[in-house]
């Protein structure tokens, strides 16, 4: 296959034209999705912002918030842990020690739906068999920030089932948490932020929009950089056959 580049004649084959064309729509492609990560995150901070302004909602304020409306709600209240349901988030890192978020179920009014609260995290034992023990308090004050999107990819079976609590899972799914309550949590979970007998440490924003943004510009780069040596290769072809 032949096409003229700057009034040379360049000769690609086809396969390789095919393999330079797909990693650079491969590329160009991630460098997209960064970009609208960045505009996910930039969106985010400013609804944690306005959240944080108007200062922490508690249990009757929430409920008359539409759910989808309520990510990032700034939550404050005292609710009753439905004991003695623990759930064991697995590999959980915290300044480079193993370890589990401490999930439980908690009922802030009797008739309505419990919340799945994240208490923080603790650490694990050498022996993956022996389990931490946890103390937690049956009514306890919750302080932190409810997402309404959570969980992610995993492989596996995601509960670790048994006949004692607590109980090991891989990811926070209501599939796999309500069969265990007394009726279906709220499509929602509140990470505690303060006042925990364990280690709070999530951050509802990791990674801010301008890393992203600039991830985005080495896809792009690399892209031109694709184009540019598979030119350049052609072209020194060209002149070799000379």
């Amino acid at each position: 296959m032949q096409f003229r580049v700057a009034g040379t004649s360049v000769s690609v084959h086809p396969v390789w034209l095919l393999i330079t064309l797909t990693v650079f729509a491969v590329l160009i492609k991630l460098g997209w999705w960064q970009l609208s990560r960045a505009s996910e995150k930039a969106s985010q901070m400013q609804q944690l912002a306005s959240w944080q302004a108007e200062g922490p909602l508690n249990w009757q304020q929430l409920r008359q918030l539409p759910l989808q409306e309520a990510d990032l709600v700034q939550f404050a209240d005292e609710g009753r842990w439905l004991s003695p349901m623990v759930w064991l988030q697995d590999n959980k890192i915290v300044q480079g020690r193993i370890g589990y978020d401490v999930i439980i179920p908690v009922q802030f009014s009797r008739f309505d739906p419990p919340v799945l609260v994240n208490l923080g995290w603790v650490e694990a034992a050498r022996n993956r068999a022996e389990l931490p023990e946890l103390t937690i308090p049956e009514q306890l004050p919750i302080r932190g920030v409810l997402r309404t999107s959570f969980g992610s990819f995993r492989l596996g079976q995601n509960l670790e089932t048994g006949d004692s609590w607590p109980m090991r899972i891989q990811q926070v799914e209501l599939d796999s948490v309500n069969p265990y309550l007394p009726q279906p949590a709220l499509a929602a979970v509140i990470y505690q932020m303060e006042t925990s007998p364990f280690q709070p440490h999530y951050q509802p924003v990791v990674m801010p929009p301008e890393k992203h943004r600039g991830y985005a510009v080495q896809w792009f780069l690399l892209a031109v950089a694709v184009l540019g040596v598979a030119l350049a290769a052609s072209l020194r072809k060209e002149e070799t056959n000379e």
